[in-house]
Order: structure tokens, then sequence, then C-alpha cells
């Protein structure tokens, strides 16, 4: 069974704020993405969205798909206990992972790191995603600079790098 990348919501809501969505598949073609839907439920909230996540995966099917979230046996009893600390859509992609051997990709570091250095589940971070995309080419320096400045004039939180000299440690 191949590899895939399993979005959470912050990557998500990320990319979109950039307006970079359907970026974020090309960046590793050679995985299938994967958006569980608890994850869905907490992206679509909003119109704008909800519209760029719907379009994103009606044009680009092959390379991402919803996937219903259902644990059994004792992925139940481990994603109720994540769920004391964590949101739905972290615990769900935290499990899924962890059953299915699956990349995750979320931010949110302060919440996954010590559950996946645990379960030996390998993450990429926003930052990591765009690391990847410079180095492949897809994104200058200077989008690069931009797309981050656009993500943080919208409220969201990511660290302000260079990333010609940003260093990430997942190799894909």
């Amino acid at each position: 069974m191949k590899t895939k990348i399993v979005l959470d919501a912050d990557v998500i809501i990320h990319f979109v704020k950039a307006g970079q969505f359907s970026l974020l598949l090309d960046i590793f073609p050679e995985y299938e993405y994967i958006m569980l839907d608890v994850v869905y439920d907490e992206v679509t909230k909003y119109r704008a969205t909800k519209v760029q996540v719907d379009n994103t995966l009606q044009f680009f099917g092959k390379r991402i798909s919803s996937v219903r979230f259902a644990p059994k046996g004792e992925s139940t009893m481990e994603y109720a206990k994540l769920l004391r600390t964590l949101g739905k859509g972290e615990s769900a992609c935290l499990v899924y992972c962890r059953d299915n051997h699956d990349v995750l990709g979320s931010s949110n570091l302060r919440d996954i790191k010590e559950y996946c250095a645990s379960n030996g589940i390998t993450y990429l971070t926003t930052l990591d995603f765009l690391y990847y995309a410079y180095i492949r080419k897809k994104l200058t320096k200077e989008e690069c600079d931009t797309f981050i400045a656009d993500v943080v004039s919208k409220d969201s939180k990511l660290p302000s790098v260079d990333i010609s000299r940003y260093h990430c440690e997942v190799i894909l």
C-alpha cells in the first residue's frame, strides 16, 4: 500500500489563505493526499474556504480524496483518549496516520510532536511544504515570503523565516 499525506486543518487553511491550495497538491506529486471527513467539516465552516476546498476536490480528485474516518476497536479508544486534549481533526489525523503508516501534514507542533515521535509518525508542517515547494522550484523565495506574509496578515500563526535558509528534517 502506498504512503499518503493526511492533511490537518491548519495546513489546509494556511494554503487557502495564501491562495495556493491547489499548489499544495503539486508539491509532492508522487503522493496521494487525504482529507478526513472530520477535517473537511472543520475547514468548510467558512464559505470562502469551502469554495476553494470543494473546487480543489472536484478538479484534483485524483490527487486528493476525502476519506471517512471510522476507527474500529482499539483505535476508537485511542481517538477518544486524544479528544480529551486535542480537536476532532487532529485526533482523527493522528490515529489514522498511526494505523495506516501515513505522513501527517500539520503545523500544530505543540499538539502533535510528542505523539508522532512515540508512534513513529512522519509529519510535515506548512513551512516544510513551503521548503519543498521552494527547492522543487514551484515557488521562488519571494513567493514563499509573500505566502508567509499573506497567511500572517489573515490572522494565522506562521513563523517568519527565510525559506532559502530553512532546514527541513523530513526527507520524502
